[in-house]
């Protein structure tokens, strides 16, 4: 009679660790599909406001000044060349040589953005760079060649052109977080902090020797 109890009770426990696993296995279930459904949720959301924020005018808007700074880049390439050759100090040449070949990556940048915005690489006019670049030939021809005058009123032009790209660069980065362009973002935010080095080297070579020198000409 006690070894038929023992068995009883060994039985009823033998199936109450089986409907707690159960249970249990039933809830891990439970929460995976959750995980699972919320996940596709969460995705369906993000692809329906993507598709959404594409056709809104304010990512035409992001689109059309990546066009503006695409056609200022290509602009660059062929500016600075002739800025380094009127230019007098070696340094000051070997900082506008290094930034033409960085201008040229920049360009390359801007083109895998428009790849991964599905947009063809296209420049639009940007008036700002062409006022920056024709002031710069302005101070060329105004400047008598060989002076650290020229050189001086060199960086001057350039910071301006560093500074406006600054501007906009930074911008364009906030616009692609806004609208959760992360690949997009992290390539502006490179050029960016490209524009920043450039435009302390600049000011590191004009306070060292060049502003000097030009005002005691």
């Amino acid at each position: 009679m006690a070894t038929s109890q023992a068995a009883s009770k060994t039985t009823s426990r033998s199936k109450s660790g089986t409907n707690s696993r159960s249970a249990a296995t039933s809830k891990s279930t439970g929460r995976s599909n959750s995980n699972g459904t919320a996940k596709r949720a969460s995705s369906s959301r993000s692809n329906a406001r993507s598709e959404q924020m594409e056709n809104s005018e304010f990512h035409q808007m992001f689109v059309d000044e990546l066009k503006d700074i695409y056609w200022a880049e290509k602009a660059l390439t062929k500016a600075l060349p002739k800025m380094k050759k009127a230019a007098t100090s070696e340094e000051l040449q070997d900082a506008f040589e290094k930034h033409a070949e960085e201008t040229q990556t920049h360009v390359q940048t801007l083109e895998q953005i428009f790849e991964l915005l599905g947009q063809k690489a296209q420049a639009k006019k940007c008036d700002a760079m062409e006022g920056l670049i024709s002031e710069a030939q302005s101070i060329i021809e105004d400047t008598e060649g060989g002076s650290m005058v020229r050189d001086a009123a060199l960086i001057l032009a350039a910071q301006k052109v560093e500074h406006y790209e600054i501007a906009t660069y930074g911008t364009l980065r906030v616009f692609a977080e806004n609208m959760g362009h992360t690949d997009v973002m992290e390539l502006l935010e490179q050029t960016l902090e490209n524009e920043k080095a450039t435009d302390v080297a600049l000011t590191e070579i004009a306070t060292s020797t060049i502003n000097e020198e030009a005002s005691e000409e």
